[in-house]
C-alpha cells in the first residue's frame, strides 16, 4: 500500500483535526483550571489566538497546537493518526481521538515501531553478514 498524494489529505482532514484538538486543549484546560490568559502568557500568544484554536478556526496551525497541548502536558497523538490514517485511506473512530489519555496506545504504537526496527536491523545485519564473510567460511 502506497500513501494517499497530498491532494487527498485536504482542509477537510486538516480542520477536522483543528477541531478535534482545540476541544481537547479546552477541556484540559478547564479541567486543569488554568484561563485562557495563563496559558497564553505561557504559549506567549494573545487570549483571542487561544479562543481562535479552541474553537477551531483555521488560523492556528498544527504547530501551534503542538505547543499548546505540550504547555498543558498533553501528548499529541490526536494530531498525528488521524493523519496516518488518512495517508492510508483509513476510517478513523472520532470517539478515539477525543479521549484525553491515549498513553496505552501510544505506548502501544511505539512498541511496534521498536519491534518493527529491531528487525530491520537484524535483517541488514544478516544481509550484511552474508555479503562479507570471507570465502573460507562459506
Amino acid at each position: 500500500m502506497t500513501p494517499q498524494s497530498p491532494q487527498t489529505i485536504d482542509g477537510g482532514i486538516l480542520s477536522l483535526i483543528k477541531e478535534l484538538s482545540g476541544k481537547l486543549i479546552e477541556r484540559r484546560r478547564r479541567r486543569d483550571r488554568i484561563s485562557q490568559q495563563s496559558l497564553a502568557k505561557a504559549v506567549g500568544c494573545s487570549e483571542r489566538w487561544i479562543r481562535e484554536l479552541e474553537g477551531g478556526a483555521g488560523a492556528p496551525a498544527l504547530e501551534d497546537h503542538i505547543r499548546c497541548a505540550h504547555s498543558l502536558r498533553m501528548t499529541t497523538p490526536h494530531l498525528f493518526i488521524p493523519l496516518l490514517a488518512t495517508e492510508h485511506n483509513m476510517d478513523l473512530p472520532r470517539e478515539l481521538l477525543l479521549q484525553d489519555d491515549l498513553w496505552e496506545l501510544e505506548r502501544d504504537i511505539l512498541e511496534v515501531v521498536s519491534r518493527h526496527q529491531a528487525a530491520a536491523v537484524a535483517r541488514r545485519a544478516s544481509r550484511a553478514g552474508s555479503v562479507t564473510q570471507p570465502d573460507q567460511y562459506r
